[in-house]
């Protein structure tokens, strides 16, 4: 694959970008910003563009039409609901919502190899391009594994990038093992009985429960023998009763993220989380339930395939910086690395670039061109070993 990336491809990227952060969409509504990716990749010419892939998914695929591995490249669409304060001419004109972490960039990088690759196909194998909804509640990749559509993509090995703030713009930063961290909203229910304020003897309330749950609870990452790596508890709401000042609650919730580096740990934290909440309820005569949202596996890398990565950014004269311990944040794409060889790496937005999820955050074109030659050259690594 000798196709260089032309500055038309990149004009044409760049305002592909500026389009999708202009009408970003949440989680799970992301129609439009498909709509706007299928009509750039329809110009392209792939040999098969599947639709409706786990959602509102979108896949391209581009086959040498000669025997090789399946190499599948992966970004995200959705938006977050994070009302932008940037004032460019550009900026969302969806109240409330903005690409915040840079999945209009990410999506635009991978359109960018699209381009490339409808003027010349991969050397052997195919090269897939999957575009994927619901990144930001940990549901996308799932969806789109479980889809039986996706049998007729099934990688041999799946790459993804994420942009980095706070690192050197256009470095190209990885780490084997675990690179991003697993994590789960944890919500917990305690019903008691309510009554008169003025007898609260006669009630059941949870209220005296919730700060020994909540001591509990944030104590179990100082339980170190128990786990083998990093763990952690952050109570992010806490709610008892309603606002009836007449009334001794009978009801309270806590809701809270517990994240480690490790899956396995993760297993150890949720059953000695949910343990603490069953005998803490059971003492207090208390009903407890317990459940899940926005579950992330951790994000492991294959050993092999981080080398690849180390190996691409050489070639394209990228710098390389590695991290000795995983992000705390997660990344969805954790599902794919859960059942495929693969790896995600961190891409330099800048070391004074305003943070991922800040209401002043937005992705740097700089880095576009940097993105789309790790995912050729990585393409043409894989496909050539």
């Amino acid at each position: 694959m000798t196709e260089k990336i032309s500055k038309e491809i990149l004009e044409d990227v760049v305002r592909l970008r500026k389009t999708l952060h202009r009408y970003p969409e949440l989680s799970g509504n992301e129609r439009q910003t498909a709509g706007w990716v299928k009509a750039f990749l329809e110009k392209q010419g792939p040999e098969r563009m599947i639709e409706n892939i786990g959602g509102h998914g979108l896949a391209a695929i581009f086959d040498s039409g000669k025997e090789g591995p399946t190499i599948l490249f992966r970004a995200d669409l959705d938006a977050l609901p994070i009302q932008e304060v940037n004032t460019f001419d550009y900026k969302s004109q969806h109240e409330g919502v903005s690409h915040k972490c840079g999945h209009d960039g990410h999506t635009a990088i991978l359109a960018g190899v699209a381009a490339v690759l409808g003027r010349e196909r991969p050397d052997k194998g195919r090269v897939v391009l999957l575009f994927q909804g619901e990144e930001e509640t940990g549901q996308g990749a799932e969806k789109v594994i479980r889809d039986p559509l996706f049998q007729e993509i099934l990688p041999d090995q799946v790459y993804a990038l994420h942009n980095l703030p706070g690192y050197p713009e256009k470095a190209i930063v990885i780490k084997d093992g675990p690179f991003a961290s697993a994590s789960k909203g944890m919500i917990i229910e305690l019903t008691g009985r309510s009554s008169h304020a003025a007898h609260p003897e006669q009630g059941n309330s949870p209220g005296l429960v919730l700060p020994e749950l909540i001591g509990g609870l944030q104590g179990i990452p100082a339980e170190k023998s128990a786990f083998r790596d990093f763990v952690l508890l952050t109570i992010i709401h806490v709610k008892l009763g309603e606002l009836a000042f007449g009334t001794n609650p009978g009801k309270g919730v806590v809701m809270a993220t517990l994240r480690s580096f490790l899956n396995d740990d993760m297993k150890v934290f949720t059953r000695r989380s949910e343990s603490l909440v069953k005998t803490l309820a059971d003492r207090n005569g208390l009903e407890a339930s317990i459940r899940y949202t926005e579950v992330f596996p951790a994000t492991h890398n294959q050993k092999e395939a981080t080398e690849t990565v180390r190996k691409a950014a050489k070639a394209i004269g990228a710098r390389v910086l590695g991290i000795e311990e995983p992000f705390r944040w997660s990344e969805d794409f954790g599902h794919f690395t859960q059942q495929f060889p693969g790896a995600l790496f961190g891409i330099g937005s800048g070391e004074k670039h305003p943070s991922l999820h800040n209401n002043d955050y937005d992705f740097p074109d700089e880095i576009i061109e940097t993105g789309i030659a790790m995912f050729l050259e990585i393409a043409r690594l894989a496909h050539n070993k």
